[in-house]
């Protein structure tokens, strides 16, 4: 086992949710895959935040990626119709820091709920 699936698991463990911060280039991206892969097996909730509208350290905000629970099927369902993606309804990067401030505790909760519905 790679060192970084090693550290994965360890961050992994006692957890019940697994937030998935998604970006213009989340999707696809191996370790992303298999945190994302690892937590459903473990039977954790499992949650998106889209967060394209922060600006990183040069003051820039960059485009929407794609949807990282699209790479996985459950049957013949995709991850991407159970677990839930959210937006910042706010273009703005200092009101959508503070919307995901406000929602993410209820985003947890309801990500643990879907899980153990599923």
């Amino acid at each position: 086992m790679s060192a970084i699936k090693r550290w994965i698991n360890g961050q992994l463990n006692n957890r019940t949710c697994t937030v998935v911060l998604v970006g213009a280039s989340t999707a696809r991206r191996k370790w992303i895959n298999y945190e994302i892969e690892e937590s459903w097996r473990r039977r954790m909730g499992v949650v998106g935040v889209r967060i394209h509208q922060l600006k990183d350290q040069n003051g820039q905000q960059s485009s929407a990626g794609r949807n990282p629970f699209e790479e996985f099927s459950l049957g013949n369902t995709s991850l991407s119709a159970i677990a839930k993606l959210h937006e910042s309804p706010y273009a703005d990067s200092k009101f959508t820091y503070a919307h995901i401030s406000q929602y993410r505790s209820s985003w947890i909760e309801e990500a643990i709920i879907i899980r153990n519905a599923h």
